[in-house]
């Protein structure tokens, strides 16, 4: 059996969206999981039961991505978890496409591609473009020299049985959950066709909130688990192979801010000596632009 979690906070607007997005990709033997802390995307979830009988809505105690996810995969029947989000929508047949790669018994998990949904002709949009690209490239060439790599937390595919318990306050549970597959011995593979659509910030109050919490998490991972996954350092190799995706001289100048905004955040985390110690609640404000 195959369990679709969808993992929701305060998002009555998306998660119609969300859930029809994967029920309608009609999954032999699959159950899809809503889990939500508030009653507002939990009613609005529930007026697909009649349409959908395989959806099941579970309450979160509203203490975090991580606590959510604990309780969904220990109320799941699927020996596949595939994993999402309630404010993102997946592409046509890309949950197929991700569960085809377990044919591989070696596969422990498997991670869809972010696609932006952002204009490309704002400086936000053409961030988020490029931002995307770059990582779907990564993610296609460290598959290609059999390099690791992590999945997209917006959408992948995981054994059950290789499913760790999240720590509490856990702020980037997709590294996570990628070090213990490779941890357990397993490999992580890459659907490029498994396409989610995802809406990125479109301010920069928004943009260095996501980042920050994002960069922050690795961070606290590295502490964990001894291992950096992400740095400036190793950001600003390959910088330059950003330039092939400027087609003009607006977008050349977007380029160059997108540098400055990397290089504050960056001196942002490390001023915030704290960060990586700093709680999902003290870290995890919601991104209205996203939504």
């Amino acid at each position: 059996m195959i369990s679709i979690i969808i993992t929701s906070y305060k998002e009555p607007q998306t998660i119609t969206k969300a859930i029809e997005s994967v029920a309608e990709q009609h999954i032999p033997d699959s159950e899809v999981l809503v889990v939500a802390p508030d009653m507002e995307t939990l009613r609005e979830a529930s007026k697909l039961r009649a349409k959908y009988k395989n959806l099941r809505l579970i309450q979160d105690e509203g203490k975090g991505k991580p606590v959510a996810l604990n309780l969904a995969v220990s109320k799941s029947k699927g020996e596949i978890l595939v994993l999402t989000d309630g404010d993102v929508f997946v592409g046509r047949n890309s949950i197929k496409l991700l569960l085809d790669k377990f044919k591989d018994l070696k596969t422990g998990a498997v991670s869809g591609n972010p696609v932006s949904l952002n204009p490309k002709n704002t400086m936000y949009g053409f961030w988020a473009d490029i931002l995307t690209q770059t990582a779907n490239e990564r993610r296609k060439k460290a598959l290609l020299i059999k390099k690791r790599f992590f999945c997209s937390g917006y959408l992948f595919a995981i054994r059950k049985d290789l499913f760790p318990k999240l720590p509490e306050n856990l702020l980037s549970e997709d590294g996570y959950i990628s070090h213990k597959v490779y941890q357990s011995g397993y490999k992580i593979l890459y659907s490029p066709e498994s396409k989610v659509y995802v809406k990125y910030p479109n301010n920069f109050s928004d943009w260095i909130k996501q980042k920050k919490r994002s960069a922050g998490g690795y961070n606290q991972i590295k502490k964990m688990i001894g291992v950096e996954i992400r740095s400036f350092k190793k950001e600003s190799f390959g910088a330059l192979n950003l330039f092939k995706y400027i087609s003009n001289f607006k977008e050349f100048f977007w380029l160059f801010g997108l540098f400055l905004a990397r290089v504050y955040l960056w001196l942002a985390i490390y001023k915030d000596i704290n960060l990586s110690k700093k709680t999902q609640k003290q870290l995890w404000q919601r991104i209205e632009s996203t939504k």
